[in-house]
């Protein structure tokens, strides 16, 4: 037969008896949680405790898996993982030998016959694992090496960022180990493939079961390798059929603007348990073909039931208390592992910054934006300035007023009276007729004491002296400690830099090419989908701050706070406020469920902006 039929077939034989193998499968799963949940908390605490910071950011917490520490508590929780699987594994295999008239006749008998070689199978997932982690550890020294040679001229986080020749070398070469290493694995995890029923079914010491196996799967390791490839192919596809289900959920649930960061993450919650428990159908289903096909290739006929499996009294009794043991003490793990979660403080350090003041309730660039932004709790109001024909600086982000006015005056070429004549407020809301283009120091005087201004030089080639005027300005306003300046042109922010070396600018960027860490300045400023985790921790590293732009979306923003940036650029400081407030009272895994949910493309601000560019 073919290897896909032979697997389907198998799969057809574990869907037959899915209540013996989910049950298997989920309480050992759920013991297993029980010892990683605690584990996970207490070592993030330790992490905290050695750390130099008082608390951890969300994404410190994700990323603290690829610490020395935390690559040591990955093999223990994947140890504790592949115990479990392959105890399932036995119980299900042994439910294949010594099946019965009922399932629970079978499962009793099936627990009874792994329960009595208990240790020898202790010894023999002890023997399996070392003889994995033999085979690839020269593989992992190998790809070690490889990045040692390529990738450690500069920090990590640039090459993860920006992906240079030297990365993609070093990505194709490893690449081609693991390759290689997945090839080795499949050969001798093919010629090992009846060890575990030689130490079950035929007394075989664990030790010689692997010599035994390899010599009884003479002839056979070609069609059994076809036949896991295509077990792994088929459990590869259900299992992404399966998150692509989930992720149509999320997209489609029945949210609007007025919905609740809690109310996504109940019904997010809601979506993922069904996702769990269809996973855990899927891995049980998964798990049982597997057993079917290797006891296909054990073959022999089936023996009669041992004597001492068949009379075991008080049986039903005993293992009725062993499961309600096992859940208490799931229960008081999970609870043990939240608590110790909740310990942790993901702590929200982070800074709201109005765009054009709060230009989603008013028009931007104006007084009355710059006003909704304070009432709206605003840390920072952020403008952009330019010179006017007579050398005044003025409020204003485009080259002309044709997108606020449909006037066709050039900022450059016009004199303020000019320009002030012009109605900048009706195109939002005739209410806001009288707005106009407002000088700098108007703005200055506005904001001071109330909230820093986050200044932008808009550079369309016609400047004179605007960062030179600008400077006079702030420093007649007294404000030089309530400022910062930014630009697009980096020129600009030199010439600022140099002007005033201790004030505070940097540099705004839509794209991240080449180092942005490593251009002169206190911060850089990005497009919110460029930043990702290496290029914030790449602008970290260099003893920067990283600001986003433009975020208007509630789940969006507890992304971007939970990935660790330091500022958000938003029309709505006041929704920014709001998504503050929820985040704390959120633990960090609640946080990393809304950051999921985001990832899966749900958006809870459908409102239309007429232009988010900085």
């Amino acid at each position: 037969m073919k290897p896909f039929s032979v697997v389907l077939q198998a799969y057809a034989g574990a869907t037959r008896r899915w209540r013996l193998f989910l049950a298997v499968h989920v309480s050992l799963r759920l013991l297993a949680l029980a010892l990683i949940a605690p584990l996970l908390g207490a070592l993030i605490n330790l992490a905290v405790s050695f750390s130099s910071q008082s608390a951890l950011t969300d994404q410190d917490i994700a990323l603290f898996v690829l610490s020395p520490i935390g690559f040591v508590l990955s093999v223990v929780v994947l140890s504790i993982v592949l115990v479990a699987e392959v105890t399932g594994f036995a119980v299900m295999a042994a439910s294949l030998r010594y099946e019965q008239v009922s399932q629970w006749q079978t499962a009793r008998v099936a627990l009874l016959a792994v329960v009595r070689k208990l240790y020898v199978l202790a010894v023999f997932i002890g023997l399996l694992l070392l003889r994995i982690l033999l085979l690839a550890a020269p593989f992992v020294v190998a790809g070690g090496l490889v990045a040692l040679w390529l990738l450690s001229e500069f920090d990590i986080n640039y090459y993860l960022t920006y992906h240079p020749p030297a990365f993609k070398l070093a990505a194709a070469l490893i690449g081609v180990l693991a390759l290689a290493l997945g090839l080795l694995l499949l050969q001798r995890l093919s010629a090992w493939a009846l060890a575990l029923h030689l130490v079950l079914f035929e007394a075989q010491s664990p030790r010689s079961s692997f010599a035994v196996s390899a010599q009884r799967m003479r002839g056979h390791h070609f069609k059994l390798q076809l036949e896991l490839v295509a077990w792994l192919l088929l459990r590869t596809l259900f299992a992404a059929s399966l998150a692509a289900l989930a992720g149509a959920l999320i997209a489609w649930m029945p949210v609007g603007a007025d919905t609740s960061m809690i109310r996504v993450l109940l019904l997010a919650l809601l979506v993922m348990l069904v996702w769990v428990v269809g996973d855990a159908m899927l891995s049980a289903l998964a798990l049982g073909a597997l057993a079917l096909l290797l006891e296909r290739h054990f073959g022999g006929e089936h023996p009669p039931v041992p004597e001492e499996l068949r009379q075991q009294s008080g049986l039903r009794v005993g293992m009725l208390g062993a499961a309600g043991f096992a859940v208490v003490l799931v229960g008081f793990s999970l609870w043990l592992g939240q608590a110790l979660f909740d310990a942790v403080q993901a702590e929200d350090d982070i800074e709201i910054i109005a765009h054009r003041g709060a230009a989603g309730s008013r028009p931007e660039n104006t007084t009355a934006s710059i006003e909704e932004a304070l009432e709206q709790g605003t840390d920072w109001v952020e403008i952009d300035v330019q010179e006017s024909s007579d050398g005044h600086i003025v409020v204003m982000h485009d080259a002309d007023l044709m997108k606020l006015a449909k006037v066709n005056l050039q900022i450059h070429a016009s004199t303020l009276e000019e320009l002030q004549q012009v109605d900048i407020g009706s195109w939002y809301d005739p209410a806001y007729a009288d707005q106009r283009i407002p000088l700098l120091s108007e703005v200055l005087e506005q904001v001071k004491g109330r909230a820093k201004l986050l200044i932008e030089f808009k550079q369309y080639g016609y400047d004179v002296d605007l960062e030179g005027r600008t400077v006079q300005l702030v420093e007649a306003a007294d404000m030089a400690d309530e400022i910062a300046f930014m630009s697009l042109k980096y020129e600009s922010v030199q010439k600022a830099k140099a002007l005033r070396p201790d004030w505070r600018a940097g540099i705004l960027a839509a794209t991240a090419v080449g180092n942005l860490a490593g251009l002169d300045g206190d911060f850089a400023a990005v497009r919110a989908e460029i930043a990702s985790p290496g290029l914030i921790s790449s602008v970290h590293g260099a003893g920067k701050d990283i600001y986003v732009w433009t975020v208007n979306d509630p789940l969006q923003m507890s992304k971007m706070i939970s990935m660790g940036v330091d500022g958000l650029i938003t029309d709505e400081p006041g929704l920014a406020r709001d998504v503050l407030a929820v985040r704390a009272g959120l633990n960090t895994p609640e946080r990393m469920v809304l950051w999921l949910v985001e990832e899966l493309g749900l958006d809870l601000n459908p409102k239309e902006y007429r232009d988010v560019s900085p």
